[in-house]
């Protein structure tokens, strides 16, 4: 089976390759990029800055009613009953600033009156600029990477998982909490990898290139649309106490199924 684009999705991903070309060009002379201090060791570039502009001016031009929440410019109010773009236009900031070529374009549609009345996201796609790989998802079409369909790791057992995790920094996380976790999880997991970009994480998850992850402290739009991908990969995405509030209580743990249960269990033993 191979899925086409829907015509949001196509909107999503004209835009994220509208604005990849320039991200390209920026890294390939990133010594020479203008870099002003956001927060601790949180920096901000022009490249990412003209990226968020051109993604906006795309996505507006498709629909101009939708609102939307970005990374570096916040809320931008549209009409209430539309849906809204949820965009972090470079996710990997500090990879990008160091010349480490993972990064990527995350754009998710968040719909206002999906299951239950409660705001839902209904559409997502993770760009790398660097390997034009373009993971996509629809709520109820699957996940997918270009016309291929991605499916979550099968593994069962956890000495034979790697996890993928975010670790704290100045300023960003909670670092006892993070070692908690690790101190349980690291002797049963055949290897724990940090990356740094959750985009392209949970992507990878969705995947089965990463058997699980697991981060806190993230915003929205770091998570928005590889959440989408899990879960229509046939995976699960929680808080770390298992339910449904990863993104009220900004904690995110991500598996198949054998593995998440497993994973939790270890998360859930770690914070008590």
């Amino acid at each position: 089976m191979v899925a086409a684009y829907s015509g949001l999705l196509t909107v999503m991903d004209r835009a994220a390759r509208k604005a990849a070309p320039r991200l390209r060009r920026d890294f390939n002379e990133v010594q020479h990029l203008q870099v002003s201090r956001k927060g601790p060791a949180d920096f901000v570039s022009q490249a990412d800055q003209r990226a968020e502009a051109t993604l906006i001016e795309e996505l507006r031009k498709a629909r101009p009613d939708w609102g939307f929440l970005v990374e570096e410019t916040g809320r931008i109010d549209g009409d209430p009953d539309k849906p809204r773009w949820i965009v972090d236009p470079l996710d990997g900031t500090t990879n990008f600033l160091h010349g480490i070529p993972h990064f990527a374009i995350s754009i998710a549609v968040e719909d206002p009156k999906g299951a239950q009345g409660k705001p839902e996201i209904t559409h997502g796609l993770i760009y790398q600029p660097l390997t034009d790989e373009s993971f996509w998802a629809e709520k109820g079409r699957g996940a997918w990477l270009q016309d291929q369909r991605l499916r979550v790791s099968a593994r069962r057992n956890l000495d034979e998982a790697l996890i993928a995790t975010g670790i704290p920094f100045l300023g960003h996380g909670d670092f006892a909490q993070w070692s908690r976790i690790f101190g349980v999880v690291a002797p049963e997991v055949a290897g724990i990898r940090r990356f740094g970009s959750a985009a392209l994480d949970l992507a990878w998850v969705a995947a089965g290139r990463y058997d699980g992850f697991w981060e806190s402290s993230l915003q929205p739009w770091d998570v928005a649309a590889g959440m989408l991908l899990v879960r229509e990969a046939g995976g699960f995405v929680t808080d770390f106490r298992g339910s449904d509030r990863a993104m009220e209580r900004s904690e995110f743990l991500a598996a198949n199924d054998a593995l998440h249960s497993k994973l939790h269990k270890l998360v859930a033993s770690a914070l008590r």
